[in-house]
């Protein structure tokens, strides 16, 4: 995903990465009863506007149906879409990837165009290649130039991946094959050199206690999306949360829980990517499509469309709305090895940087397309992270 790849946040943060699967309420008399868990020293994040290094801008590719997958035929060529995951592009990208893959490969071909080289598209294009066939990518950028590099970097294989509410019966089911396959596969990275995946530890803040009773789901209000959530389908995969007292962390917070969550080192996991699907025989050339019928002066008979926000404009596809992301960066710290969430804003520590977010709500950029950096967002979002750690004695 994209940068809200916290997408939508009960489902990562209450659900996926477990911090709400224990079903209790986290009062202090409670936290008395429970056996005290140990917890690392937490170095506090430096949060000071002058140490932003950069701001990132993504427009997430929302669909109300979910990820177009399927077959269309453009003149002479067979057409696999593979685009519109929201803010879950990463986390599902391999499930898609096998997805497509077969579709493609359907109907006897063994020669395949890809087009885009964001992590859909080279997902998708190494899967083929593993199945035999040639496959070349053509696309204007390369992974570090696109918008699945400017992604939050976690997993959160539901984030805006579709409105409730406008999906059919089957998705559900086609969604969880997906998260499971990936979840598979970006196994395979953890341990790895230079960590292209890893677990980190996840902290959720809050000023309430948790209620042991899931509340009633309620209509959105009007012109608001009901964003699909599937996290309890997961549970058997997901790390659970522990609820922590106030003597083991730094937050100014008196309810806190930990669970650990996958999260991508995009940079290193993009170079990997690339890297092994040149060593094993693919192939990209740079080439920009501006209308459907320029796929057909391509030499492959199945192109795999992995354009993401892109295919708006390539192929008039106003299903897709763009719901648009900030992230704000600081410089990395080492000492700084965990991620956390409160009201309003969101914390992603990575090799390359520390980044922040504010998260007003899922709605929050729904339906804007502009990618210039707002930096008055930027410094409001660092002063609330900075407002979260206890003042030094």
């Amino acid at each position: 995903m994209t940068p809200s790849a916290f997408g939508s946040r009960r489902s990562v943060l209450m659900g996926l990465g477990g911090l709400a699967l224990s079903g209790c309420v986290s009062t202090p008399a409670a936290l008395s009863m429970r056996p005290r868990f140990v917890v690392p020293a937490l170095a506090p994040i430096d949060a000071r506007p002058e140490r932003i290094t950069r701001v990132t801008v993504c427009l997430r590719p929302f669909r109300a149906a979910g990820p177009r997958i399927e077959v269309e035929p453009v003149g002479d060529k067979r057409v696999v879409h593979n685009y519109g995951h929201g803010g879950s592009g990463w986390s599902l990208s391999w499930g898609s990837a096998e997805i497509v893959r077969d579709l493609a490969l359907a109907g006897g071909a063994r020669s395949v165009a890809v087009i885009g080289c964001g992590a859909l598209g080279l997902t998708a294009a190494t899967l083929l290649l593993r199945a035999g066939a040639e496959v070349t990518i053509y696309a204007a950028e390369r992974l570090p130039q696109t918008r699945s590099a400017r992604a939050t970097g976690v997993w959160s294989p539901d984030s805006r991946i579709a409105d409730a509410d406008r999906v059919d019966a089957a998705f559900p089911n086609l969604w969880e094959r997906m998260a499971r396959a990936s979840w598979a596969m970006h196994q395979t990275y953890v341990g790895q050199p230079a960590e292209p995946v890893a677990f980190v530890d996840q902290y959720s803040l809050s000023d309430r206690p948790r209620s042991s009773t899931p509340s009633a789901p309620r209509p959105p209000a009007p012109g608001r999306i009901r964003f699909a959530e599937y996290g309890s389908r997961l549970r058997d995969l997901t790390t659970r949360s522990v609820a922590l007292d106030a003597s083991g962390h730094p937050f100014d917070s008196p309810y806190v829980r930990r669970a650990a969550n996958m999260q991508f080192n995009i940079a290193e996991l993009g170079r990997r990517l690339m890297a092994d699907f040149l060593m094993e025989g693919g192939r990209i050339e740079t080439r920009t499509f501006h209308a459907p019928g320029e796929l057909t002066a391509l030499p492959q008979p199945v192109v795999v469309n992995c354009t993401g926000y892109g295919a708006r404009a390539l192929f008039g596809d106003d299903s897709i709305v763009p719901v648009r992301g900030q992230m704000t960066w600081l410089p990395p710290q080492p000492e700084v090895h965990y991620s956390l969430y409160y009201s309003g804003v969101g914390v992603t520590t990575r090799p390359d940087g520390i980044g922040v977010q504010r998260l007003d709500g899922d709605m929050m950029g729904y339906g804007l397309t502009e990618e210039t950096p707002d930096r008055a967002e930027a410094e409001d979002a660092v002063a609330r992270v900075a407002a979260l750690f206890k003042p030094a004695a």
